[in-house]
């Protein structure tokens, strides 16, 4: 029992011990010529305007956070559908009770206006 804690100990002072390796000799050996260029943030390929640390509407953040609920809640679609024969009338009216839930969410966010950019 003992040995193979003792084996993942050891596999995991190794990967410590190689990360740090690497990122060392990178920061030593590395070539460091920085130029006004190199430093300036890039934000694909044009000018950067405004200050990095401006203020993001709500709206930004309420769309992220509900286009991640509703992904999420979509890939349990998947095992459904693997073990779709398995379940027979079952598992057809499991899901289709969970897809309404689903789609009730959706229409309150709808009507709630989270998802008008407009305002």
């Amino acid at each position: 029992m003992e040995s193979g804690y003792l084996t993942i100990l050891i596999y995991i002072g190794a990967v410590v011990f190689l990360s740090a390796a690497i990122l060392g000799m990178s920061a030593w050996v590395g070539v460091k010529r920085p130029t006004r260029e190199k430093l300036s943030p890039y934000e694909c390929g044009i000018q950067p305007v405004g200050d990095a640390r401006e203020r993001f509407s709500i709206s930004f953040y309420l769309v992220g956070m509900l286009f991640i609920l509703f992904d999420v809640e979509a890939v349990f679609l998947y095992p459904w559908a693997v073990v779709y024969k398995e379940l027979k009338w079952f598992g057809f009216t499991e899901m289709l009770l969970y897809i309404l839930i689903l789609l009730a969410g959706y229409v309150y966010i709808w009507k709630k206006g989270a998802l008008d950019w407009s305002r």
